[in-house]
């Protein structure tokens, strides 16, 4: 058995898609997942599953949220090893002790090409930095994340790929989940 966490996208924003965690780890539960904890309220699961594959996994996921709870969203899947290796990666350790709720990594499908990444990067305008690891988009809100116009429909339009996003606290309870 492997231990991944399962983010979805978009869930619990306002009266956007709202999805309590009880459903969700009751849905995690119903497809045969074992050890499932979900985390705060935007749409965090940590399980345990047969399969190696995040990918399979997230259209598992995808699949199966839209059959059984109605639910249309992008799950960004990665194993407990990704995860250790995306915090260990981290390039912004520095902000990531000073100030982790103005770190945010964007989760994405795939690793972004270089002509993306160079792309986003000329579009901001504001103080944001940006540095891209495999499969995730580190990036520094010096102002917050609030008041940016680094907003994810940039993000997602400049890297040609879906994403969402979790500030360094909630990666690291992450984390402290997955090695638990």
């Amino acid at each position: 058995m492997t231990t991944f966490v399962a983010l979805l996208r978009a869930v619990n924003v306002g009266s956007h898609k709202p999805v309590a965690m009880s459903a969700l780890r009751d849905f995690a539960i119903g497809l045969g997942y074992s050890d499932v904890r979900t985390l705060l309220q935007s749409g965090n699961i940590v399980f345990r599953a047969q399969t190696r594959s995040a990918n399979v996994l997230e259209r598992i996921l995808e699949g199966e949220a839209k059959l059984r709870l109605g639910l249309e969203t992008d799950f960004f899947v990665r194993s407990a090893k990704d995860w250790k290796v995306l915090v260990d990666r981290n390039p912004f350790s520095d902000a990531a002790r000073r100030d982790p709720s103005h770190l945010v990594v964007m989760f994405l499908k795939d690793a972004p090409s270089v002509e993306s990444l160079a792309a986003l990067r000329a579009s901001i305008r504001g103080p944001e930095v940006v540095n891209i690891e495999g499969k995730q988009a580190y990036i520094i809100y010096p102002d917050g994340i609030g008041r940016s116009r680094l907003t994810n429909s940039v993000i997602e339009a400049k890297l040609g790929m879906r994403s969402t996003g979790r500030n360094w606290n909630t990666v690291i309870k992450a984390a402290t989940l997955v090695e638990g």
